[in-house]
């Protein structure tokens, strides 16, 4: 039996992630939207995942409200067949929820994607806070 290991990411997959921030950064809820499959679950609050038109709703308000800024850096990438595994670290500027400047966040995501019959990649679990951030 062959050993896994750690990939480096297919072209599709990394366009797929600068694609994903780019739309972050530019706060296009609907193109933040667009890279989920239609059952993709995000889990930006511990322990409640969101799907659907609620996810939707749920990225237009956390754009709108936070005007985030984030930059990410994949740590670990594991592909087999249609199925992505991404370990990811990522730091985020966002408005404080007080209203007095910005905040730092930061966390380590851990992320399945499902490589779609035209080729393109989407996030079938968003999970940002999957892991502890190293120190």
């Amino acid at each position: 039996m062959p050993n896994a290991a750690a990939v480096a990411l297919p072209k599709e997959l990394e366009e797929h992630l600068e694609s994903y921030v780019a739309a972050f950064n530019s706060g296009d809820a609907e193109s933040v939207d667009s890279h989920y499959t239609d059952a993709g679950i995000i889990v930006w609050e511990k322990g409640n995942p969101v799907s659907g038109k609620e996810r939707g709703a749920a990225i237009k308000e956390f754009l709108d409200l936070t005007q985030p800024r984030i930059e990410t850096d994949v740590r670990e990438a594991y592909v087999t067949g249609d199925t992505a595994l991404l370990v990811v670290d990522w730091t985020m500027e966002v408005n404080a929820e007080d209203g007095a400047g910005r905040e730092s966040l930061r966390g380590v995501g851990l992320d399945v994607l499902r490589k779609q019959a035209n080729g393109t990649w989407l996030y079938a679990v968003d999970d940002p806070f999957g892991e502890e951030p190293r120190d």
